[in-house]
């Protein structure tokens, strides 16, 4: 086998506009976190739009693996509590009194800003019984078009998997062949927010040739 280590590059100028903007989409996507949201109302249709473009994700055997719970209004301030109360006996254990309360303080109010969560609920196919890492792979395609289609929309998001973002979406009435994969939270940014410059490494560090 030969291996190439610089393989022959096309020219920017060979790409469409669309092809173009899909790049730019998928490199400028970052996460963006619920403290830094400014209160503004989503259109349902472009909920919608999001909701429906994570259910073209790809996945093995047509088993369409996942389900969500949008939750808006008062389930913003309720998660809010939840977080408080469940950090409440680890935070206190570290943090002097005033620390503490200025640390649930901040917890109850972390959400607030959002325009929604999405609960992300993996639905495993007990019929065609595939691996659930092929079914989870496919909810992560399905949160990565939600993302996406976000970025292109100027709405910041992340997908918090944290166990307490678990274990609040395990609540809502979850069936044996279902399990909580966490919440992803929507909301708009300032216009000035400074955007996270992560780099990435070289493909010749990670991909290999062959030919």
């Amino acid at each position: 086998m030969k291996f190439n280590s610089d393989p022959s590059k096309i020219a920017r100028s060979n790409y469409s506009d669309e092809s173009r903007t899909v790049s730019m989409n998928i490199r400028n996507r970052r996460s963006i976190y619920a403290d830094q949201y400014v209160k503004k109302e989503l259109p349902n249709e472009l909920l919608d739009e999001i909701l429906i473009n994570a259910t073209w994700a790809p996945n093995h055997k047509m088993t369409e693996p996942w389900r969500f719970i949008v939750l808006r209004g008062k389930y913003l301030q309720e998660y809010g509590e939840y977080m408080a109360n469940y950090y409440t006996e680890f935070y206190a254990k570290q943090l002097s009194p005033e620390a503490l309360e200025e640390k649930l303080d901040y917890l109850r109010n972390y959400a607030l800003n959002a325009t929604c969560m999405i609960g992300i609920i993996l639905v495993q196919n007990r019929k065609i019984n595939l691996p659930e890492w092929e079914e989870i792979a496919a909810v992560s395609s399905a949160v990565q078009n939600m993302a996406l289609t976000c970025t292109a929309n100027n709405i910041g998001n992340y997908w918090s998997t944290k166990n307490v973002a678990i274990d609040y979406i395990a609540q809502f009435g979850l069936t044996e062949n279902e399990k909580s994969l966490g919440i992803l939270y929507l909301g708009y940014y300032p216009e000035d927010l400074e955007m996270s410059r992560k780099k990435r490494t070289p493909l010749s560090k990670k991909v290999m040739y062959l030919q």
